[in-house]
């Protein structure tokens, strides 16, 4: 996408810069001038009109070469562009399948280099588990829109589920396979608790990155300091921390902040941490010490040991990513969404799986694996959630209903392998001189 971007941003610029329109404008007041210098003059010297003519005929000339050097200048960095649009997969776009289709929509006017792109049909979908699914495909985009911050499309779209359930019938409810989960599920839709966690989220979030005001995400961290103490975060040090040094080091524009909490006032930092940084000591005692050893520096803080802790540019959007991912942690969710990183992921695997499938059709061979992929896909790190542990004894890879088991020894093994070594006694750790029994084992998660 970074080719895409630099092209774009060149297209941009051209088109900003380009002087066609001016051209077109400069032949448009020279036709209109013409026609009216013409129109006063016709009664005295009919003759006149063909002079105003033979003067017009080289400034059109030159008018027209400039709007034909423009267009082709823009036209040769659109073609740029559209090939840098050709490198990227079609499912990262968002284009249809045949993209021939979408330009006969629009009579091949508005996107007529989409013919560039190749036809290539997308993967089959006959043995599709997601599509037999539909509950959890409608959960999935209403959580996706909520977690966005698109309350008011939420509500659309789950509007228009409600709406679809009221027009199923009694016969296509009982007509209905048994197994196949329908509609009428209400647990693909979320709930109201959570969409008010949510909108109570975004509120935090909108007056941490827009006012720089801290109030409300600290009142929220410590309403829930017990869980997240549980967690072992250290987000309400962090935002009380941040709060310190805006109130020591400030902003230009207060606009909106609180009177009492007005920055760039070392005095009224000081006053903060006698009021707060107390409660932290036991826990942040070094932390703390950093803070209030910077106030003998204030002359020179930029020169100070200390000066990253009081120019940290990232400092703001870092504690909203902070308090993004310990707020949805608190609702047992994942900091990102998960139908962005199954998309994304999706995008990124489809040139791969479109290759493979070639090759196994040339082949004539099928895909056999039923829960692993045939061939690596590459990956960002982020989007590894699930590491690979292979058993030391049996020499297998740990599954879901082969998962690893720990011993009180501290040493890690699988639970068939931990089943073949006890037989329901104790039984000697294969790695150390420790015995224990399978009952004192415990399962890891990686």
């Amino acid at each position: 996408m970074d080719l895409v971007q630099k092209e774009h941003d060149r297209l941009l610029k051209k088109l900003r810069s380009s002087q066609g329109i001016n051209s077109v404008q400069a032949t448009i007041d020279l036709l209109q001038s013409a026609r009216d210098a013409i129109a006063a003059a016709f009664r005295k010297d009919p003759n006149q009109a063909a002079v105003t003519l033979a003067k017009l005929q080289n400034p059109i000339k030159t008018s027209f070469n400039a709007i034909n050097d423009g267009l082709k200048e823009t036209h040769g960095s659109l073609n740029k562009y559209t090939k840098s649009l050709d490198k990227v997969p079609r499912l990262a776009l968002g284009l249809f399948q045949d993209p021939h289709t979408l330009c006969q929509m629009d009579a091949n006017v508005r996107y007529p280099d989409l013919k560039l792109f190749k036809d290539r049909p997308l993967p089959s979908t006959e043995h599709d588990v997601l599509s037999q699914q539909e509950s959890l495909i409608n959960r999935a985009i209403a959580m996706h829109l909520l977690r966005e911050g698109q309350f008011s499309v939420a509500a659309s779209f789950l509007s228009e589920i409600s709406e679809k359930k009221a027009l199923m019938t009694s016969n296509e409810r009982s007509s209905a396979s048994p197994g196949s989960p329908s509609l009428l599920d209400l647990d693909e839709v979320p709930s109201a608790e959570i969409r008010k966690e949510f909108a109570s989220m975004y509120y935090i979030l909108s007056q941490l990155k827009e006012r720089r005001n801290l109030l409300p995400a600290i009142e929220w961290a410590r309403e829930n300091r017990e869980a997240l103490e549980a967690r072992g975060s250290n987000l309400e040090f962090e935002l009380c921390r941040l709060q310190f040094v805006w109130l020591y080091h400030g902003e230009p524009d207060t606009a909106g902040a609180i009177p009492s909490l007005i920055p760039g006032n070392w005095r009224a930092a000081m006053a903060y941490a006698k009021q707060e940084f107390h409660a932290f000591v036991p826990r942040y005692l070094r932390e703390v010490q950093q803070l209030m050893g910077a106030m003998a520096f204030c002359p020179n803080l930029p020169g100070s040991p200390y000066a990253a802790i009081f120019n940290n540019t990232s400092a703001w959007e870092d504690v909203a990513q902070f308090f993004t991912r310990e707020f949805c942690s608190l609702l047992g969710l994942s900091a990102d969404s998960p139908l962005y990183i199954a998309a994304t992921a999706g995008a990124i695997a489809l040139p791969t799986l479109l290759k493979l499938q070639t090759i196994m059709k040339a082949k004539r061979t099928e895909w056999t694996s039923e829960n692993e992929l045939p061939v690596e896909i590459p990956l960002p790190p982020s989007y590894l959630f699930h590491s690979i542990f292979v058993c030391p004894v049996s020499k297998e890879q740990a599954t879901d209903e082969n998962p690893p088991m720990m011993m009180p020894c501290g040493h890690v093994i699988a639970e068939e392998s931990l089943k073949r070594l006890s037989k329901g006694s104790r039984f000697k750790c294969p790695y150390c001189p420790n015995e224990s029994h399978m009952k004192d084992a415990r399962k890891v998660f990686l």
